[in-house]
């Protein structure tokens, strides 16, 4: 039997932590913007937000200009997992992958079955998403009590379905397109391509720039803005020795981390979550629209995840890491549930002009997603416990042929 036994990078702790104390300032963050929208003066508190800055509202420059930041970052931890991290190796990428397709299907079956041919169809996106910020924090708080395998595999799915939720925004929120605006984008996109792979400039400031206007064309083409950010990560020169820590792309990614992380989504937060809550928040929740957002989150969510992964495992295709059991995998499926972030930014696009469908739905993924972290918490406090010979947080095995064994084994 062989084993290939890999050392969590410094890169993905340095990760790791900044998602766990960026999800604490999230629920603050959320916790003030639903007293203050609910108090007093929340007409004024709401006001803010709507308040119009060169033709766009406050609101509009932090869900089309802050939130691109967010995808480029997304962008950048996608490029670094498929170069060297969790999904480098086809083999190991093939769990996270198939975990992450149930996880999105599923819950959008589950939505679809409840509005299809209803003006709250184009919802069926909002319970795809998973937040990593909240999904990660939640399993930091439990540190040793889980294995050392499950942080790698919940963040390698969450990155995916982060990556599935982006082509679902490209692909069905479009609503109108302008192709001279958009070839426009792809043609600076191609620009940077080139300076990247040809010229070899290595410099961030041009790259910086080319992404400023492919932005500002991606806003003009109906393709939503965020996009630019992802385009631009995959353009920004990437090295895959694990050791080169001065790549621009690595450079780029360790700069924004924390801004990100303390400032644009908790500012996010503020904007996106002033939800009033009226007499009418049962009635609200009991639309199929948000049962569609909450059986899609807390139910859809962990059996996508689950069941995916059972069959994908059954039929050979893929394996669980050594230090894995499927109480880990239904575990982090219930963590998939908190949607948060992502299912906040597609509700602002599903449902554009139409405040009273915003506020339920955002009502119900906050339930849903305060109901699956906790559900996903209380589980894997109590049946997460790593089993005997399990690896420690610095090292975890991955077994790649032979049958599956729970020895322990050393270094290589």
């Amino acid at each position: 039997m062989a084993i290939v036994q890999r050392r969590l990078s410094n890169t993905f702790k340095r990760f790791f932590e900044s998602e766990k104390a960026g999800g604490i300032l999230l629920i603050v963050c959320t916790i003030i913007s639903l007293i203050l929208a609910n108090s007093q003066i929340g007409d004024q508190y709401l006001h803010i937000w709507h308040a119009k800055v060169g033709g766009l509202s406050v609101e509009h420059w932090i869900n089309d200009g802050l939130m691109a930041v967010f995808f480029l970052l997304i962008g950048l931890e996608l490029e670094r997992e498929l170069y060297n991290g969790e999904l480098s190796s086809f083999r190991n990428a093939l769990l996270p992958i198939v975990a992450a397709a149930g996880g999105i299907a599923v819950p959008a079956l589950i939505h679809f079955t409840l509005n299809a041919g209803t003006p709250t169809q184009a919802g069926i996106g909002i319970p795809m998403a998973t937040d990593i910020a909240f999904a990660l924090g939640a399993l930091a708080l439990l540190g040793d009590r889980v294995p050392a395998s499950l942080k790698i595999f919940l963040t390698a799915l969450a990155v995916m379905d982060d990556l599935g939720a982006i082509i679902v925004i490209a692909l069905f929120y479009t609503a109108e397109l302008a192709f001279v605006y958009l070839l426009g984008a792809l043609a600076v996109f191609g620009v940077l391509l080139f300076m990247n792979r040809v010229l070899r400039v290595m410099s961030l400031i041009p790259y910086l720039l080319g992404g400023a206007v492919m932005w500002a064309l991606m806003l003009k083409s109906g393709v939503h803005a965020t996009i630019a950010g992802v385009l631009l990560a995959f353009a920004i020169p990437f090295s895959a020795r694990q050791d080169d820590q001065e790549s621009p792309s690595h450079r780029l990614e360790h700069l924004l981390h924390r801004p990100v992380a303390f400032v644009i989504l908790p500012i996010f937060a503020l904007a996106n979550t002033g939800i009033v809550i009226g007499g009418d928040w049962a009635q609200e929740l009991a639309s199929l629209n948000s049962v569609g957002i909450l059986a899609g989150l807390v139910i859809g969510k962990p059996l996508g995840i689950t069941i995916l992964s059972l069959l994908a495992v059954a039929i050979g295709i893929c394996k669980l890491p050594l230090d894995l059991r499927w109480r880990h995998v239904f575990g982090a499926g219930l963590l998939g549930g908190i949607g948060f972030t992502m299912s906040i930014f597609i509700t602002n696009l599903a449902f554009p002009g139409e405040p009273g469908v915003v506020n339920g739905s955002k009502m119900a993924i906050l339930l849903a997603s305060l109901t699956a972290g906790v559900l996903g918490f209380v589980w894997l406090k109590w049946f997460g416990k790593p089993v005997a010979g399990d690896t420690d947080m610095d090292t975890m095995d991955f077994e790649v042929t032979g049958p599956r064994s729970s020895e322990s084994h050393g270094s290589r």
